[in-house]
């Protein structure tokens, strides 16, 4: 079919000079058959593989869960990182994901890092932004597309060019150490979608589960959660809150109604960055549906306290909020003037200035080295007030 460009000024139409060549010839066409014959026969052999080792695949990402899981308990021990200093690293995680548009699984693997690198080193106050960087770096050149992943010099830039280059490269490598290079963790998001996919639940569902599991991150209640039961949790919470039919599912136990109590005791206040992230059509408007809901909670709650009779006795309650999570010992909130998330500290002798020395390590959490040159009392141009 030649191609034909209309002339107005004349009315005619211009035929180029080139011979006249189909879109694809018949080779190219029978190359394209015979590659969708392959792509067909290869997915029909992956399922028919899947469901022959479904139970041992299931049984190897149980295993993985454990071992991979962060202990809150031994993050409570540390001497500067407290738990009301985390809403803000999370926020700045999950704005950096945002922007690189990485997969929902990347930021999940994240603060599984973040957390894990926590349960086995003492971290500083001022290396705690670029841990986070550094986990972010580790999780998405392991599962997100090569060109996605963010470069240095971009992440450089969101922290407002506090750290040298190098410092990024060095801190990747002592986490990875650290860690033993295990990476691999099965996320809630990978849950989260094989029991939509086996449960049918809509897109809808889907978004409300993701926005309570990523409120969940804010938390120190689940930081020590399995990901199969924050996902199963989640879902249930998210069809309770739209009005979806209850799900039987033979696998949701005691612990997954505690943990679906305890997510439903967080819901009131989200961190302002994740609620805008879900307002967006992308993810349902999730954020104003689960808002509604509140306010319709809350309405509730008012009218039966109105009613005539004996009130019961209220529990005393602290009043909540996502800054405010739980502290470890010697938690100095009051009064605390405040430093940003922060850098990397990898071993050696030459990234020790005296500051090691402090504390009384105990051999199982050795501390992160300070490089020289950064100051524990530098301001940093991205504050991130703890207070």
């Amino acid at each position: 079919m030649a191609y034909q460009r209309f002339v107005e000024d004349d009315d005619m139409f211009y035929e180029p000079d080139q011979p006249t060549r189909p879109w694809l010839d018949a080779k190219e066409t029978a190359k394209l058959l015979a590659w969708n014959r392959q792509e067909l026969i290869g997915n029909e052999l992956s399922r028919l593989a899947s469901d022959e080792y479904l139970e041992d695949i299931m049984q190897h990402l149980k295993q993985m869960e454990d071992e991979t899981l962060p202990d809150a308990n031994l993050i409570d021990l540390q001497r500067e990182i407290q738990w009301f200093m985390r809403p803000y690293l999370i926020d700045f995680l999950i704005e950096a994901h945002a922007c690189f548009n990485l997969l929902p699984e990347t930021l999940f693997l994240t603060v599984n890092l973040l957390d894990r690198y926590c349960s086995k080193r003492v971290v500083y106050k001022q290396h705690y932004q670029l841990v986070g960087c550094a986990a972010l770096l580790i999780a998405a050149k392991y599962g997100d597309k090569k060109e996605r992943v963010p470069q240095i010099h971009e992440l450089n830039n969101m922290c407002c060019g506090l750290y040298d280059p190098g410092m990024f490269t060095q801190m990747e490598m002592h986490v990875l150490n650290t860690l033993d290079w295990t990476i691999g963790h099965p996320t809630v998001d990978f849950f989260t979608q094989l029991l939509v996919a086996v449960e049918r639940d809509d897109t809808e569902v889907e978004h409300m589960a993701a926005y309570i599991s990523e409120i969940a991150l804010y938390h120190r209640d689940f930081v020590s959660t399995k990901p199969s039961v924050m996902a199963r949790s989640s879902l249930a919470l998210a069809r309770a809150i739209l009005g979806r039919p209850e799900v039987a599912d033979s696998e949701m136990g005691h612990v997954e109604n505690v943990t679906l109590i305890s997510l439903s005791q967080h819901l009131h206040q989200p961190s302002i960055s994740l609620a805008k992230k879900y307002s967006s059509t992308q993810f349902s408007r999730v954020t104003h549906k689960l808002s509604e809901f509140m306010r319709q909670q809350a309405a509730i709650s008012r009218r039966a306290a109105s009613q005539p009779g004996p009130q019961p006795v209220p529990a005393v309650v602290e009043e909540s909020s996502i800054y405010a999570t739980p502290h470890g010992k010697g938690a100095a909130v009051k009064g605390f003037d405040g430093y940003m998330t922060p850098p990397i500290t990898p071993d050696g002798a030459c990234f020790d200035n005296g500051m090691g020395r402090e504390y009384a390590v105990p051999p199982r959490c050795p501390a992160t080295p300070t490089p020289q040159g950064h100051s524990q009392s530098r301001h940093y141009p991205m504050a991130m007030d703890y207070q």
